[in-house]
């Protein structure tokens, strides 16, 4: 790797790192300026840096000389370049292969800069355009462009940026997820971070814009605002955040716009209250542990069983002993090892050894708990290494006193083979089941703490699960007594998992065996196929639509948020590293074997018999298919000229189609979708597909030309 390439912003984990240290990303919005009123950055970059902003987001491609004048104050570039993303750039494809050309040549050019932390290989493509182009083909188009671009600078980071209303489209191989979020109640703001923090998967999120405009808020308002917003984006572990504007100067393709005034700074470059309450904030912000001391932090124990696992324990310990946190202990259960597992510990300074009979896993849990001077009790296994604030984190949940157990993700890190890396993507691995956002049915004893008493009263783990399930079954019983499992995105341990896909299918039997017990114990939360979660199953992939994914869109396709139903998450995709024909094939077979191993395992040792369902999605022929689509387009002069045609439409008997299909309106036998293509600053297009039966185009023309004519619109050739 390369010095400038090692100074780059990177993801580490959930959060981001610079320069070989953590950071929370701080970051204000820099243009695009009216060309008449256009900033100097000499001037300007001072006084962000010195307000405590480490980074600037653009919308054009920044400059040599802006990249120059950022490095020299310390200020990471977070570069956005226009393309017509607002049109329909998959029927008219050389938009997007302009895009491509557009982004790579800036790439190429300026991709050794050491001020280029980040680029966004698009911005909010409008959710009327998104489903009238489709959902998964926009997400694999999007996906296309970041492949394209990280071909050309490998080192730099990239994404999209979302927005709620199409918190779907994220792409797979992003590096970060990046939303735009405007929610001006502190409260609904503060619910919806924890959704981020889930759709990102195993990513950092960022917040790529914030911001409060002050000719509708007074000024005041908007300080306040930013304030809470800063306070609540690190206390939900948010990895950076973006203010929107640096100045009230703003233009849109190179047309002043005067009606809002979302600035730091007002047109004069006077500063409003927002700036200096941010000034008397961010400098002393570095990483979210300096905004949020802990109070009284409790004594905590990290437990590490092991068995045989001495090639695996001397990095697990090491991570355990590097953990930032001002009381803690580390203590290794040796669960009858007969590999060099007492001397690995012997080698580590600082972790306490104890040996007891071969007993199993949950009794050496069991012991665990009551060797532990701790009363919260974090467990991790002898193949994680915790990050260095995992208990940092943790501390945090268990501030609610109703929290009876928290735990986080276990991510992958980088493998260090292809069998590896196809077991990182595999289904199967030890996840959490979330509820709803924070509230967990079950979190994985690799990542797994409990409040000693909770524990206590439940009467511990129970000891006929000696590889697996115990962790299941303890959540299950604390659920069972009404208390609460809280999921903390931020706290997370790097999980290797087995390093070769014999040792993985090895594994699932044994996960097999473990749900046979879980049946026995719980038959009540057993399906014919297996488990029946309530909750949902984290898989690590970020929240993309595929092929068979339902999205709620509201009606019209209008809902300010619009998500998929949780049964279609995706699974994890191969570490880019090794990304080709050969571990797609293994993966493939990997996942076809793993529900069967597994439902052997169950089977075998006493559960329910195995039950394989045929996977994919059914084809179904239905007479809509035989109906005839055209589609029309209208020139308007505002974007809500498509909200009048679909009035006028409803006032002539159409009715809505419903809130999870790609149609607007429907008035038997006839169908209609819109979208609205912004074409220039005030120019738009509205475009409206008709499906009709055979015999009937005549009809239908006739009725959509009155109905926008009525809406003022006139169709283009």
């Amino acid at each position: 790797m390369s010095a400038t390439a090692q100074t780059r912003l990177q993801t580490d984990g959930r959060f981001f790192r610079l320069g070989g240290r953590r950071l929370f990303l701080k970051a204000v919005t820099y243009g695009p300026f009216p060309p008449e009123e256009r900033l100097d950055a000499a001037t300007e970059f001072p006084r962000i840096a010195a307000a405590g902003f480490n980074a600037i987001r653009t919308y054009e491609p920044p400059s040599g000389d802006l990249l120059d004048v950022a490095h020299a104050h310390g200020l990471t570039v977070l570069a956005g370049l226009p393309w017509e993303w607002t049109r329909d750039f998959l029927y008219h494809p050389r938009f997007l292969a302009e895009g491509e050309t557009t982004l790579t040549r800036f790439l190429k050019r300026q991709r050794n800069h050491p001020a280029l932390g980040a680029v966004f290989v698009a911005n909010e493509i409008p959710s009327d355009l998104v489903r009238w182009m489709g959902p998964r083909e926009v997400r694999l188009a999007l996906e296309e462009l970041i492949d394209s671009c990280r071909r050309a600078a490998p080192e730099v980071a990239l994404a999209y940026a979302s927005f709620p209303s199409t918190e779907y489209l994220e792409p797979r191989n992003a590096d970060f997820t990046a939303f735009n979020v405007y929610l001006e109640h502190r409260e609904e703001f503060r619910n919806y971070l924890p959704r981020l923090q889930n759709i990102a998967g195993d990513r950092p999120v960022l917040l790529s814009e914030f911001g409060l405009d002050t000719i509708r808020n007074d000024e005041e308002q908007q300080a306040e605002t930013l304030r809470w917003h800063l306070e609540e984006t690190l206390a939900a572990g948010i990895a950076g955040t973006t203010v929107y504007a640096w100045s009230d100067r703003w233009a849109t393709g190179g047309i002043p716009v005067d009606d809002w005034a979302f600035g730091l700074t007002r047109r004069d470059g006077s500063a409003k209250p927002a700036l200096t309450a941010l000034s008397a904030t961010l400098p002393r912000i570095e990483t979210h542990r300096d905004a949020l001391p802990l109070a009284n932090p409790p004594r905590i124990s990290v437990v590490v069983c092991t068995f045989n696992g001495a090639e695996r324990l001397k990095a697990c310990l090491a991570a355990c002993l590097a953990i930032d946190f001002p009381d803690f202990e580390v203590l290794v259960i040796d669960d009858g090892s007969t590999d060099r597992t007492r001397a690995v510990v012997a080698e580590c300074t600082g972790a306490r050894y104890i040996h007891q009979d071969h007993a199993g896993l949950s009794a050496a849990r069991n012991r665990g708990a009551r060797e532990a001077s701790g009363e919260i009790i974090a467990y991790t296994d002898d193949d994680c290494e915790p990050d260095r604030d995992w208990l940092f984190w943790l501390a945090r949940a268990f501030a609610d006193p109703a929290t009876a157990a928290a735990g986080g993700p276990n991510l992958p890190p980088v493998p260090d083979g292809c069998q590896e890396a196809v077991v990182a993507a595999a289904p199967g691995a030890p996840s959490h089941v979330l509820l709803d956002d924070t509230n967990a049915e079950h979190l994985p004893g690799c990542n797994l703490a409990l409040r000693r008493a909770s524990l206590e009263q439940a009467g511990g783990f129970r000891e006929q699960f000696t590889t697996a399930g115990d962790d299941v079954d303890l959540c299950w019983r604390f659920l069972d007594r009404g208390w609460r499992l809280t999921f903390a995105p931020c706290a997370f341990v790097w999980h290797r998992r087995r390093p070769t896909l014999p040792r993985f299918l090895l594994q699932q039997l044994r996960y097999g065996r473990a749900e046979a017990l879980l049946y026995e114990a719980h038959p009540e939360r057993f399906s014919p196929g297996g488990i029946h979660w309530e909750g949902c199953v984290y898989t690590g992939a970020p929240v993309a639509v595929d092929a068979r994914s339902v999205i709620y869109h509201g009606p019209l396709g209008d809902a300010p948020y619009q998500g998929i139903a949780p049964a279609s998450l995706p699974r994890r995709s191969l570490h880019p590293d090794f990304e080709g024909t050969a571990s797609r094939l293994l993966l493939g077979m990997a996942a076809s074997l793993q529900p069967m191993c597994r439902a052997l395992g169950r089977w075998k040792h006493g559960g329910p018999a195995p039950m394989f369902r045929r996977t994919g999605p059914e084809t179904k022929v239905y007479r809509d298919d035989l109906r005839q689509t055209m589609q029309l387009e209208f020139e308007a002069e505002t974007p809500e000229a498509r909200r009048y045609l679909l009035d006028v439409l409803q006032e002539n008997g159409w009715k809505p189609a419903g809130s999870t299909v790609r149609w607007d309106l429907e008035r038997s036998p006839f169908r209609i979708l819109t979208a609205t293509e912004r074409v220039g600053p005030r120019y738009y297009h509205i475009l409206a597909r008709i499906q009709y039966p055979p015999g009937q185009r005549d009809d239908i023309l006739e009725a959509m030309d009155l109905a926008a004519a009525d809406a003022g619109l006139d169709r283009l050739d």
